[in-house]
């Protein structure tokens, strides 16, 4: 098979006219002024929560032991010491703390406190008559007690 042999030749490579590189440097000028022109977005400042539960407790509560004090009148149930609860609470984890500090203040909020809860919760079931039913829901915790309240609150709406 034959193959096409080219000759070289001398000849220079076209410049480009200064006027055709003016063309094209112009539309780059004008971008680069109507970029000037244009005002950056307004950033918006927000302020960062911590994200590590211990630097969240530290930062809302002052420390682990002040808000395990807190909580410990919440979270104690009828007949049980506010200071046996304080403890167990000081060997919980941060996150855990943090939850029981979000349901604490739930409750506090919807109901009230531990046995308007408990009635909450009698009324909705329609067995607030119930004394053996009203017994056994005051030795759930408060995190299982808010849970049947809600399951209760979805189950009347529906």
């Amino acid at each position: 098979m034959a193959t096409k042999k080219t000759e070289k030749t001398d000849k220079a490579p076209k410049k480009k006219s200064a006027s055709s590189a003016q063309k094209k440097a112009a539309p780059a000028q004008k971008k680069s002024a109507a970029a000037k022109e244009k005002k950056p977005p307004k950033q918006k400042v927000v302020e960062t929560k911590a994200r590590h539960p211990k630097a969240r407790v530290l930062e809302a509560h002052g420390g682990k032991d002040a808000l395990a004090k807190s909580l410990a009148a919440t979270l104690a149930k009828g007949d049980e010491d506010t200071d046996q609860v304080e403890a167990r609470l000081r060997t919980a984890s941060n996150a855990q703390l943090l939850r029981l500090q979000q349901i604490s203040e739930m409750v506090k909020q919807k109901w009230g406190n531990r046995d308007k809860l408990i009635a909450a919760i009698g009324t909705v079931e329609k067995k607030s008559g119930d004394k053996d039913y009203l017994a056994k829901l005051e030795t759930y915790s408060l995190a299982h007690l808010v849970d049947l309240a809600k399951a209760a609150e979805r189950r009347a709406r529906a």
